[in-house]
């Protein structure tokens, strides 16, 4: 994939930069970049399928890392429609923005993207930090989706803080396939970068997810792994029966469910599109 530089804040606020198509095995997809004043995004578009009837599914990574932690899954979610794929600002490909962007911010370079690419209320998945990126976004902007999934929701009440999430994630870190483990270690140091890991931390550390489920009208899906220390399942499903329309799954794996069992996570997803 190619890399991609700095967006300077005299280009459009609303910017695409398209990139040739290229294949994963069998499966297609594009690169593209969306710019909104000094915040941008890589986006990576798996499916290139053009069926309008078939769901749209955007999904959002963990703090740290990039669209890559999706990779199995994604090619998994291909085959009932299309899939974007996205590198939030400062992570991965995407540049790191001028200033520091919170949750919320997050959420609102993400609904531009939305709002550019006219989704017809595609199904909305975040992973780790990236499910209280979604979860804003359903609660600032309900009029762009109802249908959302959490898989993993950060952080449990009792693990707000560095050290206890630190120890959290070697925990897991034990029971990740090695794949997991150097995506994970090149993405934070090679791509996010210490420093801009530093500045986002608080931001998932204060986040309290559960203060805002009960406005949040999208239909909602929480998915854990049954062998996850960073998110226990009781945790998952407590936070689940908090938002309105709610769903609730288990699937086997740790943290990073989506290597673990792209089927099943597939699977689920492409059932909840569907509700």
């Amino acid at each position: 994939m190619p890399r991609l530089g700095r967006v300077s804040r005299r280009q459009s606020a609303r910017e695409e930069t398209r990139y040739r198509a290229r294949s994963i095995g069998s499966v297609q997809y594009s690169t593209s970049r969306y710019g909104h004043e000094d915040a941008s995004m890589v986006v990576y578009r798996f499916g290139l399928r053009g069926d309008r009837s078939a769901p749209d599914f955007v999904l959002v990574h963990g703090i740290g890392v990039s669209a890559r932690s999706y990779g199995p899954t994604a090619a998994e979610l291909a085959k009932y429609g299309d899939v974007y794929l996205v590198d939030l600002p400062g992570y991965g490909r995407s540049p790191r923005p001028d200033g520091d962007l919170s949750i919320v911010g997050h959420a609102q370079v993400l609904s531009d993207f939305l709002a550019e690419k006219k989704l017809d209320h595609p199904v909305v998945v975040g992973h780790s930090m990236g499910t209280q990126v979604v979860v804003q976004l359903a609660a600032n902007w309900p009029d762009q989706v109802d249908h959302i999934a959490l898989i993993a929701p950060v952080v449990v009440p009792d693990a707000r803080s560095l050290l206890k999430v630190a120890g959290l994630l070697l925990r897991d870190g034990l029971r990740e396939p090695p794949i997991v483990g150097l995506i994970a270690f090149y993405d934070y140091l090679f791509r996010a970068g210490v420093p801009y890991m530093a500045q986002q931390l608080p931001h998932l550390l204060n986040e309290r997810m559960e203060d805002i489920a009960g406005a949040v009208s999208a239909k909602t899906l929480v998915i854990c792994g049954t062998d996850d220390p960073v998110v226990p399942v009781e945790w998952g499903r407590e936070l689940a029966g908090l938002f309105p329309e709610n769903w609730f799954v288990t699937v086997p794996g740790p943290h990073a469910t989506m290597f673990a069992a792209p089927e099943l996570i597939a699977g689920h997803l492409y059932e909840h599109a569907l509700r």
